[in-house]
């Protein structure tokens, strides 16, 4: 069985959650961990995970895009919500510098309230015994992986996943040796031009990494710029043992496994 490790299935992408649900199952992944990303989608997203345990298990948190859309008021909701019901894991969250301010804040202003709130996600998976899952992008420079990084080092209980991992080998060093935390693959694995994170997918130690669809997104080849699904974390599977010279199925036994210690899912998945 494949795991995809970070998806959005509250999405208005997507009509039919069954149907969604079976075409994955086709495919070998039998189960998805679903991200939250801001107020409209945490209790949909508690809904799904109840309705389909099996194939569905939670996370909630504010995007790090989204933090100027969720109150103060909200993120405490938020936090009681997972207090609540069980997740996970806490996410997506993270830091992004890719975009400018929306209307009304300074960059500054906003980066800050990410910050803010990347600082209470880690403090509240450190008080629920949770792991979490990190968003990073620049687009220069390192800004983002570097602020992000110096917050998890003030939570060494709690261990990261980068997600949609597209940095290079001293980045991936540097998550696994001083935070002891994970690496996850996503369709970009496929496409042309990402040969430094494919060098990245052919070293890493299989402890290490684990793979996604980020679906509705990021669909990988030859499905590139269709509506993404779960099910297609198969061709990240098949393009990582062909990168490392095993089968798919040692690919998908070891990511399983990893994705079941790192999210804590249950061992009869």
């Amino acid at each position: 069985m494949i795991i995809d490790t970070h998806c959005h299935l509250i999405s208005e992408k997507y009509g039919d959650l069954n149907q969604l649900r079976e075409d994955s199952l086709a495919l070998g992944v039998g189960h998805c961990v679903t991200q939250g990303t801001s107020a409209y989608d945490w209790e949909p997203q508690l809904a799904l995970a109840a309705r389909m345990p099996d194939f569905v298990s939670s996370c909630l948190a504010a995007h790090p895009s989204e933090v100027h859309a969720v109150s103060d008021e909200q993120l405490a909701h938020m936090e009681e919500l997972c207090r609540r019901h069980p997740q996970a894991a806490i996410g997506e969250t993270g830091l992004d510098y890719f975009w400018e301010a929306p209307e009304g804040w300074s960059d500054e202003a906003f980066r800050a309230r990410q910050r803010m709130f990347l600082e209470r996600h880690f403090a509240l998976a450190e008080e629920l015994g949770l792991n979490i899952s990190l968003h990073t992008r620049d687009k220069v420079g390192l800004a983002s992986f570097e602020d992000a990084f110096a917050i998890a080092r003030n939570f060494p209980k709690v261990r990261p996943v980068f997600h949609c991992f597209i940095g290079d080998g001293a980045q991936a060093e540097r998550i696994f040796c001083e935070l002891d935390g994970l690496i996850s693959f996503t369709g970009i694995l496929t496409f042309n031009k990402s040969e430094h994170v494919q060098a990245v997918a052919t070293w890493c130690p299989a402890d290490r990494f684990m793979v996604e669809t980020d679906a509705p997104f990021l669909s990988p080849a030859p499905h590139r710029g269709k509506v993404n699904i779960p099910g297609r974390t198969k061709f990240v599977v098949d393009k990582i043992a062909e990168l490392r010279g095993v089968t798919s199925e040692e690919i998908a036994a070891c990511t399983t496994a990893n994705a079941k210690r790192f999210f804590r899912l249950p061992e009869g998945l």
